[in-house]
């Protein structure tokens, strides 16, 4: 027989997928620019959907481990919570209600956690986009599929980590000074003026290597037959390389969820939301994000604290210091960097022309096209 777990897995992925088929097939037969309406209403539906599931643990989290009895309770505790929920021996239902509430806040934890870290990611994709000289109505195409291919490696990544964690125990540590030194090095580089090199891109390199690459792009097709042969094109490129930037963000992202739970099937839904939430947040934030200078202050603060919170997480426990602690200083930490961005705004040069990335991308397509068909060619 399934255990509940692949059950109720195997549930939630069907969940996904079928909102995700209906995403494509039903609202984006047509490519187009996305408006800042259409993406705050869609932001607006993957925060109802992650809000519901919380909802749902909190009513009918203890199905995810099939917990029929306290016993049942003990050991799942035992392999995720250790000392950090109170059991009631005498008292199944109670032990059964604490639970449920602890595994929800962990969730709604993890996944306001995972969708700020997105914002770095935010900035990146917009680089990379302008780097390439991606028209905006691919925009959405484009990170569809690179979502989607986030989402397997998501999977991969949460899962052997947690079996690492359970494995070896120190694997917290390493975890936690890493994101440490993750933090203090966005912090002293928030201000380094970041670019991309299409033709130098490694991903650039590796599909001119050991794939046929179209040199120009062909409305928004991935791949195109040239001359008896399938080739790739430039779209499709940029697709990879989102994947390969998701794959270094997840190696932030994933272990600092691990600060908050454990448990490898929170860890994993709450990373899903916030991932399926991310693309409508580019279009939400991509025109605005700059006014939030002090994000990336934020954004560093945050990885140092949860770092040392996986290091320091027997000591806190001592003291302590729970989940919905945490909680409070992740949305004080996002907070305060918010209000200082707005009540401290960055100066314009009197002079300031129109945004870079407003013109950059119509100004130089056609140079990006040329740097690329010389590396592709």
């Amino acid at each position: 027989m399934l255990s509940n777990e692949i059950i109720f897995f195997a549930g939630f992925t069907v969940f996904i997928i079928g909102i995700l088929a209906l995403d494509l097939g039903l609202f984006s037969k047509k490519d187009h620019i996305v408006k800042f309406k259409e993406a705050a209403a869609w932001s607006a539906v993957w925060v109802l959907f992650a809000l519901g599931f919380y909802v749902l643990l909190d009513r009918q989290g203890h199905l995810i481990h099939d917990i029929q009895s306290y016993q049942d309770l003990e050991r799942v505790v035992n392999t995720y919570m250790a000392g950090k929920v109170v059991l009631y021996p005498d008292d199944f239902e109670r032990s059964l209600a604490v639970y449920r509430d602890t595994i929800s806040l962990e969730f709604i934890t993890g996944y306001l956690l995972e969708y700020s870290l997105s914002v770095d990611n935010i900035f990146v994709i917009i680089m990379i986009f302008t780097s390439f000289g991606v028209r905006e109505k691919y925009f959405k195409k484009v990170l569809f599929w690179g979502i989607l291919g986030a989402i397997l490696m998501r999977f991969i990544f949460i899962f052997v980590g947690a079996a690492l964690i359970q494995t070896f125990a120190w694997v917290m540590y390493l975890f936690g000074g890493f994101l440490i030194y993750t933090g203090i090095k966005m912090f002293l580089e928030r201000n380094e003026e970041e670019s991309i090199e299409p033709a130098k891109h490694p991903v650039v390199r590796i599909a001119a290597k050991w794939f046929r690459v179209y040199p120009r792009y062909v409305r928004n097709r991935f791949f195109v037959k040239k001359h008896e042969h399938w080739h790739l094109t430039p779209l499709f490129v940029v697709v990879m390389i989102i994947e390969f930037t998701d794959l270094i963000f997840a190696v932030d992202s994933v272990p600092a969820v691990f600060a908050v739970t454990q448990d490898p099937y929170i860890v994993f839904f709450s990373n899903i939301f916030a991932i399926l939430g991310l693309r409508s947040m580019f279009f939400f934030l991509s025109n605005i994000v700059h006014i939030f200078h002090y994000l990336k202050v934020g954004l560093s603060l945050l990885l140092v604290f949860i770092g040392t919170k996986m290091i320091a997480h027997h000591w806190l426990s001592e003291i302590g210091f729970t989940t919905i602690h945490s909680l409070y200083v992740i949305l004080g930490i996002l907070g305060i960097s918010i209000v200082a961005s707005l009540l401290f705004p960055v100066k314009e040069p009197a002079t300031a022309t129109a945004p870079a990335h407003e013109t950059t991308i119509e100004e130089n397509v056609e140079h990006v096209k040329e740097e690329l068909a010389k590396r592709l060619e």
